[in-house]
């Protein structure tokens, strides 16, 4: 699959030209403006080019168009590479309003997609299977926290721009997605967002109450000096409890490092816990994972299947984050309709 990728930064060189490498694809033109010389060290063939009006003068040369700019720029991006005809992966969130996002998916016409990657991670593939079994038995609460402890912020525009940028928009994005991929929709929405050390949101708490009854605590934050538990859901049958995520120092990793120091030769990776009071049972780490989603995309857009996220769902999750900037700005539970 030939790709062109708008944006050589975190996003587009750090996890998706990365991600596209390790499938066997092909990154061929890139937009970018300071990262020329990345692009030759790491695609020596690819074609930079000084904007996505000179990206797509060569859509019939690329298969799928990556969206990897900031926030901000990702509506207009990918509506211009739709209507050259591409397939277009955006990066999440697909837009920074409701609006905008109803817009693309009304454009897309089967060729649009959202990177929603989290939904390949170990621990929601785990909780998916946990769910399924039944052995959670009916859930009734649903907790995720992406926290860090970072006192000394970067100057970006990921931290900068009140707009487009902060924590909402950013891991918000993902902790609201992986609750409606579970739950379903959302009926109500209750926010509070903060800007600690940064300009932009750096603080956020969501309480979603979904249609059927569920509700999900999500919580992400930069200033968080002992990150909480990463995951716990509740139900009848029991609880899965994630401690720890992708080496965030936490209090609570002693729980995962005290079983892995006994583990022995054979017994299989876990990946959080099933625990019904006293009993703590190790949850098997299930196969796949992030390498599964360029291979997903490139049957997509070879054999015209399904996308690999729908992009309704991208609308579903922007509708709760708009509904959550009003809910915290107006210090009240918001009803969606």
């Amino acid at each position: 699959m030939r790709i062109g990728l708008i944006g050589y930064g975190g996003a587009g060189r750090g996890i998706h030209a990365r991600l596209a490498r390790a499938a066997g694809q092909q990154v061929t033109h890139v937009v970018t403006g300071r990262r020329a010389a990345q692009v030759a060290e790491d695609w020596p063939d690819a074609a930079v080019v000084p904007d996505v009006e000179a990206l797509l003068a060569h859509a019939d040369q690329i298969d799928l168009v990556v969206v990897a700019s900031p926030n901000g720029d990702h509506a207009t991006h990918a509506l211009a590479a739709l209507e050259a005809g591409a397939h277009v992966l955006v990066d999440k969130p697909l837009a920074t309003s409701t609006q905008e996002a109803q817009r693309l998916v009304h454009a897309g016409d089967g060729r649009l997609t959202v990177f929603q990657n989290r939904r390949w991670d170990p621990e929601q593939l785990a909780l998916v299977g946990l769910i399924e079994s039944g052995e959670l038995g009916a859930v009734h609460r649903f907790e995720r926290r992406w926290e860090r402890y970072r006192p000394h912020p970067q100057d970006r525009w990921k931290e900068n721009d009140v707009e487009s940028g902060g924590l909402l928009l950013d891991l918000g994005a993902h902790l609201v997605d992986s609750a409606v991929q579970l739950f379903g929709p959302a009926r109500s929405v209750y926010a509070e967002l903060h800007s600690f050390t940064t300009a932009a949101p750096d603080d956020v708490f969501l309480a979603l109450t979904h249609v059927n009854g569920v509700v999900s605590h999500l919580q992400a934050g930069a200033l968080v000096g002992a990150p909480g538990p990463r995951t716990r859901v509740l139900g009848a049958g029991g609880a899965y409890l994630v401690t720890s995520y992708e080496g965030e120092a936490t209090p609570f990793s002693v729980i995962d490092d005290a079983y892995e120091e006994g583990r022995r030769p054979g017994e299989p990776e876990h990946e959080g816990w099933l625990v019904r009071g006293a009993e703590r049972v190790p949850v098997p780490r299930p196969t796949g994972g992030h390498g599964d989603i360029y291979p997903a995309l490139a049957r997509w857009v070879a054999d015209g299947g399904p996308a690999p996220v729908d992009p309704a769902d991208a609308v579903a999750t922007a509708r709760v984050l708009d509904a959550a900037r009003v809910a915290a700005a107006e210090g009240r539970v918001v009803t969606l309709g």
